[in-house]
């Protein structure tokens, strides 16, 4: 008996990790495969909103509102310091252009201008010199400002951000 498994060839180890290992590498490029198609699919035809002045105009038109001419609210000056080294702060008086009186008359309120002056801290204090020395970057904090301050309000739109005191020091 001693002699005949001796006679026999030694049995190869069966390399099961390699096989586990590309098995997984299979199925995980499936799945990745998978939902990066549903990703695709559910992309399709998607398109991002328009939102121009006259859409606006055509919308609260058809809500019932009838005087469209925007009216500007001039905020308190702003005096905050500004992100980076050297410590800057900046000076700024904000003007917002409500399309319509009910905007008017909802930025008004103390409570939303309240909160209308917290997020644009917050936003000031978030910039830094370097990101306000350029017009691009004065445009940009505009376009921020007037992002926020829609967020907050329920029946306003700000048309325009205007600065009329802009000082960096």
């Amino acid at each position: 008996m001693a002699e005949s498994q001796q006679g026999q060839a030694p049995a190869k180890p069966k390399n099961t990790g390699m096989i586990l290992q590309i098995l997984f590498a299979v199925i995980n490029l499936a799945v990745m495969g998978g939902g990066a198609y549903m990703v695709f699919a559910s992309t399709i035809g998607w398109e991002s909103p328009v939102i121009s002045e006259e859409s606006a105009q055509r919308e609260l038109a058809s809500t019932g509102e009838t005087e469209l001419a925007p009216m500007v609210f001039t905020m308190d000056k702003f005096t905050v310091n500004l992100e980076g080294e050297p410590k800057r702060t900046i000076r700024l008086e904000v003007n917002l252009q409500m399309l319509g009186k009910d905007g008017f008359e909802e930025v008004m309120e103390p409570e939303n201008r309240a909160k209308a002056r917290d997020k644009i801290v917050r936003i000031l204090n978030e910039e830094g010199f370097t990101d306000l020395e350029s017009i691009q970057g004065k445009l940009f904090l505009k376009d921020k400002i007037a992002m926020e301050v829609n967020g907050i309000l329920h029946k306003g739109v700000v048309k325009d951000v205007f600065f009329s005191d802009f000082v960096v020091q």
